[in-house]
């Protein structure tokens, strides 16, 4: 049988079968159980936040977070152009406009410093990604933020469990949303969580997510909500998941350390930074291939896969997007595009063993050294 690599495979090795299990004995397989609670305040603490409420996925999460804010037509959001749709979609679906800023050239993420010259008077707030894992630069975000008065969703998608100069991601802005897909640090299949330290925000989702039914009447809806529930089911994996989250961090720093020391000599290759504020967690092992190949990346992608190694390349930028290309201003997002032209994301899972990510870095490397010969 040929080898295969997959770029990310869930972990499920804790108590995710018997916690399952009982929820098919005790029958309670909806959205309301016990795991739904357990779940919910065992991930709060995992952030150090006061609410954490769950929804049935990261999107979902992202739209409940700004329908709570009050994003509605006529506002705009300021999100990061190299990010997952998602983020710009959720902005959309409230009727508001994403405006794109463009990538710091060391971490990827949304630059700060370019921030302040988007905000106009329609302006309602900023998402900060987090993206493969590593922190956005919080603190200049935030001051601009509260310079505007504007409010700031941390999108943690891709980033359980990483700190900014010693906080944890997720308790850092006014709310903040997870995914729990089948791919992400800790899984539920399909999940999501909100989290917040605001009370009147946690009020206003858990009442969204439930068709907005009024906590204190049944069958009363004094708002449109909308049907955005976690399955029991799902807790409970999400639960079992994250009594071993500090293992699923600690396995996927290892593997990027591995990938790191293996490729460090590697001239053709920019491994992703871990600025000295960060704690990164390596949602994926992130590389971006230096312009001076002969190949595109595309072309490196499809060696790997003949190889058996799958991966997966950086996300367009939103300011590509069909859909989106008619919102973008008169300014450049250069380095995104640069960064997303040339960028792979190599398997990151925890099972991935020492010697598999060997056969990954060595065929990278001939796939790299083939190509160079290319000149000669």
């Amino acid at each position: 049988m040929k080898r295969f690599i997959p770029v990310a495979a869930p972990t499920l090795n804790g108590n995710e079968k018997n916690y399952v299990q009982d929820c098919l004995d005790s029958s309670w397989i909806s959205s309301c159980g016990k795991y739904i609670d357990l779940f919910e305040e065992k991930f709060g603490q995992f952030c150090k936040t006061e609410h954490a409420i769950t929804c049935c996925n990261g999107t979902v999460a992202l739209h409940l977070a700004l329908k709570a804010l009050g994003v509605g037509p006529g506002d705009e959001v300021i999100v990061p152009t190299l990010t997952f749709v998602a983020t710009a979609n959720a902005v959309t679906y409230c009727g508001a406009t994403p405006v794109f800023v463009d990538s710091d050239p060391l971490t990827w993420n949304m630059d700060p410093s370019l921030i302040e010259s988007l905000i106009t008077y329609r302006t309602k707030g900023i998402i900060a990604v987090h993206l493969y894992g590593h922190p956005a630069d919080m603190d200049p975000i935030l001051e601009i933020a509260r310079t505007h008065s504007l409010f700031v969703i941390e999108d943690a998608a891709e980033a359980h469990g990483a700190e900014y100069k010693g906080r944890r991601i997720g308790s850092i802005g006014d709310i903040a949303t997870f995914s729990f897909y089948g791919n992400k640090i800790i899984t539920t299949g399909e999940g999501g969580m909100v989290v917040t330290n605001d009370n009147a925000l946690a009020q206003k989702i858990r009442i969204l997510k439930g068709q907005g039914l009024d906590p204190e009447r049944r069958y009363w809806f004094p708002q449109i909500g909308y049907n955005y529930r976690m399955t029991n089911i799902a807790a409970s994996i999400g639960l079992a998941q994250l009594e071993n989250v500090d293992w699923h961090i600690s396995r996927r720093r290892d593997i990027a350390g591995i990938y790191k020391n293996l490729l460090k000599n590697v001239p053709e290759i920019t491994m992703q930074l871990e600025m000295p504020w960060a704690n990164c967690v390596y949602w994926m092992t992130s590389i971006v291939l230096n312009h001076n190949i002969a190949l595109s990346r595309d072309e490196i992608i499809n060696k790997l896969t003949k190889e058996g190694i799958e991966t997966r390349p950086f996300f367009y930028p939103m300011h590509t997007l069909p859909m989106y290309t008619s919102m973008v201003r008169k300014y450049n997002l250069n380095i995104a595009e640069q960064v997303s032209s040339h960028g792979i994301n190599l398997p990151t899972y925890a099972n991935l063993n020492s010697k598999d990510i060997e056969y990954i870095c060595d065929r990278l490397i001939k796939s790299l050294s083939k190509n160079n010969h290319t000149h000669y």
